[in-house]
């Protein structure tokens, strides 16, 4: 008799107990391996009613991954019947709820509770409360919160004399209508070129207060036709095929463009080329001029879209690139003093991408709080364990972003790291915490190797840096490199306590 995808492929182990904080692509797929591993002892807390992450807030019009499908989905539940190559949002959510259900993680699943303050106890355990009060201790804790779960708001001044409607556009509010509205979209990034395109052509006026030029490329989207989809699922090898080649393009010619300074003259020789065909769809010379970046090609994630530059063609459609000093009642004043007239603001201005478990609390060794631990800037060992926080591993944790590529290839390692960190509780290890000398080294290497790439010598601001200019997103080499560093964990690089038998 098969085994469903629901049960277990090890012998079930009910300890340890382990706590798991958001359920996005990191929650969803942590959770997945330690169940494939027969750990059934899971509680994935999740603030909002429903799992997904970022798919799930992120319901703006035109929401899409700008990473091809195949490769932006999990290497153990391959989706052969993807509608087109880069997906839409309501496709990536309901393929994230269909990976929930199909490994049986909805009795995992705890709703409406958000996690507000983490600390660890004495013997190894985590005391885990969420707002309603509730509090649970648990052997391992995994926080799995994103880097792109928190909008970034501006505080301007005047923001609460305004008359009109004001959202983020990953809290995007469908029940106002944006016919025959005048709207300032404040900021030109990933999710502004996706849904301005959209929304300009009911829009009486809509101005964009550009914050940075980027570069945008044509976007190669395509449907896949229907024979594509009953090849995918009748020869697999297809679809793996194309996974690999999507792979192998972003490891072969793109990371090392961004990390070496030969590779980064060739890619900005050819990006240049490349953004610079799709910025001569904009009619105005003007424009052009003040739409084309004075920064490196890839020190900020280049964008892509068939639709944004021809949108900014259009008679009501207007690009303003002079900071926003003030809001008023009825619009926003900008730095050469001109008013600009609106009854709808939407804030296309990211997220807060350093706080990657904010506004959850974690309290370490000696009443320790992470945010202490982290004054001079976010570190762990891998991304993964940080020290004087023992038992506690993070998903899409600091220096594990790609500039390139999908950002599911690095979880899946992650994944396996943390399932053997979980093997070595089960087995009776009662505390596993990082050395501080391994994450130092760890630390200072990263650096060394990003201080030529890029991100870091491009000449722009981004969210992979701090305040301080502190790299502390972006991975410095191949996501191959990653998946063999995280591979196996190594027990020396760890203090370790033991105390409790095996379960």
């Amino acid at each position: 008799m098969s085994v469903g995808k629901s049960e277990v492929r090890e012998p079930r182990r009910a300890r340890p107990s382990i706590a798991i904080v958001g359920s996005g692509f990191s929650g969803i797929g942590v959770a997945i391996g330690l169940r494939r591993a027969g750990f059934t002892d899971l509680t994935v807390f999740e603030k909002a009613d429903g799992p997904g992450g970022v798919w799930r807030d992120n319901t703006y019009p035109g929401a899409a991954c700008d990473a091809p499908s195949h490769l932006y989905s999990y290497s153990f539940e391959p989706k052969p019947d993807w509608s087109r190559r880069f997906a839409e949002q309501p496709e990536i959510l309901d393929y994230l709820r269909h990976c929930a259900t199909e490994y049986g993680l909805l009795p995992h699943f705890r709703f409406g509770a958000e996690v507000v303050h983490a600390e660890y106890r004495p013997g190894g355990r985590w005391r885990v409360h969420t707002r309603d009060g509730a509090s649970q201790d648990f052997d391992l804790l995994i926080a799995a919160c994103g880097q792109l779960s928190n909008p970034a708001v501006p505080g301007l001044p005047g923001l609460d004399t305004f008359a009109g409607k004001v959202f983020h556009s990953a809290r995007w509010d469908h029940d106002h209508d944006l016919k025959g509205a005048r709207i300032a979209v404040v900021g030109n990034g990933a999710s502004a070129i996706q849904f301005v395109p959209l929304i300009a052509p009911e829009a009486a006026d809509l101005t964009v207060f550009q914050l940075e030029a980027h570069w945008i490329s044509r976007k190669p989207d395509r449907v896949y036709p229907r024979w594509r989809r009953a090849l995918n699922r009748r020869l697999p090898l297809v679809q793996k095929a194309s996974r690999l080649g999507i792979f192998l393009w972003f490891e072969l010619l793109l990371n090392p463009a961004l990390v070496t300074p030969r590779g980064r003259r060739l890619l900005s020789a050819h990006i240049r080329a490349m953004c610079g065909f799709a910025l001569r769809s904009v009619r105005n010379r003007d424009l052009r001029d003040r739409l084309r970046p004075d920064y490196e090609p890839g020190c900020k994630r280049i964008l892509t879209s068939s639709e944004y530059y021809a949108t900014l063609n259009r008679p009501n459609v207007h690009v303003v690139d002079q900071p926003i000093t003030e809001v008023t009642p009825d619009g926003v004043r900008t730095a050469d003093g001109a008013h600009h007239r609106a009854d709808t603001i939407i804030w296309a201005t990211g997220f807060r991408s350093q706080d990657f478990v904010a506004p959850m609390r974690v309290t370490g060794l000696h009443g320790t709080e992470l945010n202490a631990a982290w004054k001079d800037g976010a570190r762990a060992y891998l991304g993964l364990a940080v020290s004087g926080f023992p038992n506690f591993f993070l998903m899409y944790g600091p220096n594990t972003n790609v500039g390139s590529g999908s950002i599911v290839h690095m979880l899946e390692s992650q994944i396996a790291y943390i399932v053997q960190a979980a093997r070595l509780l089960a087995g009776g290890v009662t505390s596993l915490e990082v050395r501080a000398d391994v994450l130092d080294r760890f630390d200072a290497d990263a650096q060394r190797r990003l201080s030529t790439s890029v991100w870091n010598r491009g000449g722009c601001d981004s969210w992979y840096l701090d305040a301080d200019r502190r790299n502390t997103s972006n991975w410095p080499g191949y996501m191959t490199g990653y998946r063999r560093r995280t591979r196996r964990l190594s027990p020396s690089d760890y203090h370790l306590e033991a105390g409790r038998g095996t379960s």
